[in-house]
């Protein structure tokens, strides 16, 4: 026992714990973490790359795999990883996604041979580097344009034995021809893909005139460009604020062809952000689910003809109808969500299109300017030479004379120096011509570049001082990448008055019916017809009750409000009917009910239209428009139904103001007209008092309909106004009911 406290003791003072700031902490430690994945790993730069796309390219760039041989993808992951030092298999997943057959860009940059999966695939699995080909495209020599020319600044690789490049010197806005989707820390990436001519004419455009508009805009570049193609559900109001924000989102539509003769569909391109397996596993839980009874089957067909979804039908479906309603229920139909976050100068900012574009000029213009300095420097250097050698022209014996009569080898340049009147450089180029060149037409042929230089040089400067030349020079550039490289749209734009939107209702079998509701949270739907004719009594479990009777129709919505202030919500229709004779359905199972959580009240409606009245046990009441819980979605659950600051006791569905009786355990009542309390806008309200309890520890326990109280006069407990403690009951009213 002492050894044991000995070792205790020990354990305690040999590892102290030492308290630290939060603040502290989230700066040195978690604050690098974050810049280091925005800045180095998740979100693209303006040449439209990320890190590791940059140094994958860059990588077979210097293989000389541009225009070169296909190799092996494992010889490229192995040189890439002298530049990129986190594995194999991510460098791996980077180059899959940039090849021409994974199918991701709109212009790929990796020319491929082998399986390299699909995007529209989530489950095929592309084939191992060791067995795949690949080689850098041609549209590559525009992200390279120059790079010799130090057009980008270069910077030591991770372990300081190589050079790699800050970023690429992009001739043609790669960041909105191709999609990049990344997730940093705190902040997201998500840019579609836009057409490669459409993108270079709207850059060409705000070149010539900087107040482009977003209209403007529009006209020239009207909508995303995918390579799946699909069709874009088009509102250029919703474009437009997409472009102006960089943040927004567009429905997508597959493509479909009807196959008469075999009598199914077949879908030939799907938006580019779901899968087939996607599609096809949500068209078969509706199959199984009896949702969609016009199909029999609905399988992959995708083979060396493209990419091809088969769905058979059932004789005598109309497949337009078919397809309305594939779209609404099925992903079909997706949503693409953009956020245009974009590095600029280390630092993310959410970008329109106008603004993407113009930092991508400004950028690019730097690469040409570069790129003239580079010119001028050689080109300088070059006439520095050629003036030398011109003044060797004027008398070469005398040069010769020079090198002969010159003792000492080391003294050969400064005599050359002292002899011409010439600088060190120059001197050492005389030196070095070889003695057959020593003539008079190998000079002249020589110098004869020296006029031409000059006026190279002098375009050159005038190209450097002059913004409108340098922009000359990109436009130039842009159209020559628009005739080489410019396609037509994949995706075509549908306009939303086009559309036929699919109304579930259409189908649906409405007929009269009424519905039952127990303390036991049972419920059955009965049909008019079925309970007419049923002679035998409610079949219910032991102890339970109805407690709630509503006569409606089948094309009706149900909502289940539970004691945890949240309402449930679900159509009557998808609830089978059922007969006196039988139980119902167990609500909470089928709703998905958290643990002891039971329904209190049931509202059934098919406009939403009226109001619910809300009691609680502080005497306080919260009336609310019914319309409030109306969804534009089809959501299951809604929370903060209703206050959640005092246990509920009633819920009342009010389809006018109606008067209503409440009562105290302290044996009090009270008449109330529901007019005299305000209307709220917002569901989880308070509401206001109602019912004063005056006594401590008192509680409201019901509020019924005043026609549901079972008192022969209500209102002989109506007060001058509320709030008020009401009125102890009368012996001839007896007891409430539904207390």
């Amino acid at each position: 026992m002492a050894r044991k406290k000995k070792d205790e003791e020990q354990i305690t003072v040999s590892a102290p714990v030492a308290e630290q700031a939060i603040t502290d902490t989230l700066e040195k430690n978690f604050m690098p973490y974050a810049m280091s994945v925005i800045i180095s790993r998740a979100i693209p730069e303006i040449d439209g790359l990320k890190p590791a796309h940059r140094k994958l390219l860059y990588t077979m760039y210097k293989m000389g795999l541009l225009g070169g041989k296909l190799t092996k993808s494992a010889n490229v992951v192995g040189q890439t990883m002298k530049l990129n030092p986190h594995g194999d298999a991510s460098i791996y997943e980077t180059m899959v996604r940039l090849t021409r057959g994974n199918e991701s860009l709109l212009h790929p940059l990796i020319e491929s041979q082998g399986n390299f999966g699909k995007q529209y695939s989530r489950d095929m699995a592309y084939a191992a580097s060791r067995y795949t080909e690949v080689r850098l495209e041609p549209i590559c020599e525009e992200l390279f344009r120059d790079i010799n020319k130090n057009t980008v600044e270069f910077v030591d690789s991770y372990d300081g034995e190589m050079k790699e490049p800050v970023m690429l010197p992009s001739a043609f806005p790669n960041i909105l021809v191709n999609p990049n989707q990344g997730i940093a820390v705190g902040m997201a990436s998500n840019i579609c893909s836009f057409n490669l001519k459409e993108v270079c004419e709207t850059a060409i455009a705000i070149m010539r005139k900087k107040s482009l508009t977003s209209d403007e805009i529009l006209d020239i570049m009207p909508a995303p460009d995918f390579s799946l193609g699909a069709r874009i559900v088009y509102s250029r109001d919703e474009m437009k604020g997409i472009y102006e924000t960089g943040r927004g989102s567009f429905k997508m539509r597959a493509v479909y062809n009807y196959d008469k003769k075999n009598n199914c569909i077949d879908i030939t391109e799907i938006p580019y952000s779901t899968t087939c397996e996607a599609i096809i596993a949500k068209i078969m839980e509706l199959i199984k689910g009896n949702k969609l009874k016009e199909i029999t089957d609905a399988r992959d067909e995708t083979g060396l003809n493209g990419f091809k979804i088969t769905i058979d039908l059932k004789r005598g479906t109309d497949p337009d109808m078919l397809m309305a309603k594939l779209y609404k229920l099925t992903p079909l139909e997706d949503s693409f969500s953009c956020n245009f976050n974009v590095l600029i100068k280390n630092r993310p900012y959410v970008m329109g299109v106008k603004e993407i574009l113009s930092h991508w000029i400004d950028f690019r213009s730097e690469c040409v300017k570069n790129g003239v300095r580079y010119d001028i420097d050689k080109k300088s250097a070059r006439l520095h030479l050629l003036t030398g050698l011109k003044k060797i022209l004027l008398d070469i014996d005398k040069a010769i004379a020079i090198i002969r009569h010159t003792e000492l080898e080391a003294d050969v340049v400064p005599n050359l120096m002292d002899g011409f009147d010439i600088d060190r450089i120059q001197a050492e180029y005389v030196a070095e011509i070889k003695l057959r060149n020593l003539n008079r037409e190998h000079i002249l042929s020589r110098t004869a570049e020296i006029e031409k230089l000059i006026e190279d040089l002098e375009q050159l400067n005038n190209i450097l001082a002059d913004d409108k030349e340098v922009k000359k020079i990109i436009t130039s550039q842009l159209r020559d990448i628009i005739k080489k490289y410019g396609q037509e749209r994949k995706t075509k734009l549908i306009a939303t008055e086009h559309i036929e939107e699919y109304v579930e209702t259409r189908e649906i079998n409405d007929y009269a019916c009424t519905v039952f509701f127990t303390r036991g949270n049972y419920l059955k739907k009965i049909p008019a017809v079925s309970l007419r004719s049923s002679t035998s009594e409610h079949r219910l479990k032991e102890d339970d009750e109805i407690v709630q009777t509503i006569e409606t129709s089948n094309n009706s919505e149900c909502l289940f409000f539970t004691d945890k202030s949240t309402v449930y919500k679900m159509k009557l229709y998808d609830i089978p009917d059922a007969k006196v004779s039988t139980m119902g359905e167990y609500m909470p199972g089928i709703l998905g009910l958290e643990a002891e959580e039971k329904i209190v009240y049931t509202v059934v409606t098919s406009d939403f239209k009226g109001m619910l009245l809300f009691a609680f046990e502080n005497g306080k009441m919260a009336k609310v428009e019914l319309a409030g819980y109306e969804t534009k979605t089809n959501r299951r659950k809604l929370v903060n139904a209703y206050s959640d600051k005092s246990p509920l006791v009633s819920a009342l569905y009010l389809d006018t103001d109606r008067g209503i009786v409440a009562m105290a355990d302290s044996n009090k009542v009270l008449y109330a007209d529901t007019s005299k309390i305000p209307l709220k806008t917002t569901k989880s309200t308070q509401g206001v008092q109602v019912m004063t309890l005056r006594k401590k520890g008192s509680k409201l326990i019901s509020a019924v309909l005043a026609e549901d109280s079972g008192l022969s006069d209500p209102k002989r407990y109506a007060p001058r106004s509320i709030p008020a403690a009401g009125y102890a009951l009368k012996d001839g009213d007896g007891q409430m009911s539904f207390i």
